[in-house]
């Protein structure tokens, strides 16, 4: 076992009790071991500061308690700062990353603070129950996934804007081929201001959201923006046949309207709306990953105002690296392998497999593989 270093003053203490005990210059027999059952120390310690104090005492030095060990240099914990943190906004510290940041501090400092209980993190994360007939669906969802081996396409607006990405495509050496990001569309519009105020004059108009996302505003959006926007950026190389996934939003448009029937068979072009199952977010690659990612690096701007906020939203979607859209949907297999093994439930963890570390060694797979037992 590792030797307890004594204090300067626990060795000055000890050499105190041993001078007033000593009798012609030797303690009595029993008191080094009392100290040393009282210091919780090797008996040889307790002599060896013995005799360097007789020593001392005999060349008529002063006695010199004090440690001869080298102090090793430590760095300092950095101390936590509650009142500091309490005056962020809410929009500053709604990531570890940006809270860092904000005070000037490393992540993994955060990370421990939030591990020793000195800060919470919050989530909005829920699991729901399923229903026999959910678990059916996200059972059939997931095999049908595989079946189809689709580019999958995925869609979901959230927060005022329609994000519209695909798995990106790279090349042998690395190169991005297809950074799989079609397109992002707010959901606003332009209204003419009713009163003036010292940012503008009544008439001016301004960027406001729209205030009822319908089914006619829905149409209008893949019929006129997001449709045509997948015709212009999909590579010429890949399969004209796309599926757009959506959740079960009331105003989301069908598979077999008319007017995107009409839209989605231009160009050669096969594009079909496929729902993903109920209560299912993680089959959602961007409430799985993408709207966690965007958001951490929208909150590094402040926003005062709806344009503000579009063009931060605007910014963090084109700076967000293809590699990391990449593993979010390496992430999306994973949870469709844990989804069958569990037969359609979503009680699992989402499976954690290290892709950071597989991609700095030049390992991260293409695709998850699938066991044919697991399928049949």
């Amino acid at each position: 076992m590792r030797r307890k270093d004594l204090t300067t003053k626990e060795r000055s203490s000890m050499l105190q009790f041993l001078l007033l005990e000593s009798k012609n210059g030797k303690p009595p027999r029993g008191k080094m071991k009392a100290m040393d059952e009282k210091l919780h120390v090797c008996r040889r310690t307790v002599s060896r500061i013995w005799a360097e104090a007789k020593q001392q005492q005999n060349q008529g030095h002063a006695i010199n308690s004090s440690s001869k060990k080298i102090a090793r240099p430590r760095r300092k914990r950095v101390e936590i700062d509650l009142e500091l943190i309490a005056s962020l906004d809410l929009t500053k510290r709604s990531t570890i990353r940006r809270l860092a940041s904000d005070i000037n501090c490393s992540k993994s400092t955060i990370g421990r603070w939030i591990d020793q209980g000195l800060i919470k993190a919050h989530t909005s994360a829920l699991r729901p129950d399923l229903t026999a007939q959910n678990k059916l669906l996200r059972l059939r969802f997931c095999l049908d996934a595989i079946e189809i081996g689709r580019l999958s396409h995925n869609l979901r607006f959230k927060s005022m804007h329609a994000k519209h990405l695909c798995r990106p495509l790279f090349a042998e050496d690395g190169s991005i081929l297809f950074d799989g990001k079609i397109g992002i569309f707010p959901f606003t519009e332009m209204v003419a201001a009713k009163r003036s105020s010292k940012n503008w004059v009544a008439g001016t108009l301004e960027q406001k959201p729209i205030e009822s996302v319908s089914k006619p505003v829905m149409r209008d959006y893949f019929i006129n923006k997001i449709v045509p926007a997948i015709i212009a950026k999909w590579p010429s190389f890949a399969s004209k046949d796309v599926f757009i996934q959506q959740d079960n939003a009331r105003p989301h448009i069908c598979n077999d309207d008319l007017e995107f029937r009409e839209a989605a068979t231009r160009d050669g072009f096969n594009i079909n709306i496929v729902n993903q199952p109920p209560n299912s977010p993680d089959t959602n690659i961007n409430d799985l990953g993408f709207f966690r990612a965007i958001q951490s690096l929208q909150t590094e701007i402040a926003c005062s105002d709806v344009d503000d906020l579009v063009n931060a939203v605007h910014k963090a979607y084109e700076d967000l690296d293809p590699m990391s859209l990449n593993c979010v949907f390496l992430s999306l297999q994973g949870c469709m392998l844990e989804t069958m093994k569990v037969k359609g439930n979503n009680c699992y963890k989402l499976p954690h497999m290290k892709k950071g570390s597989l991609m700095r060694q030049d390992l991260l797979p293409i695709s998850l593989e699938v066991p044919h037992e697991l399928v049949t």
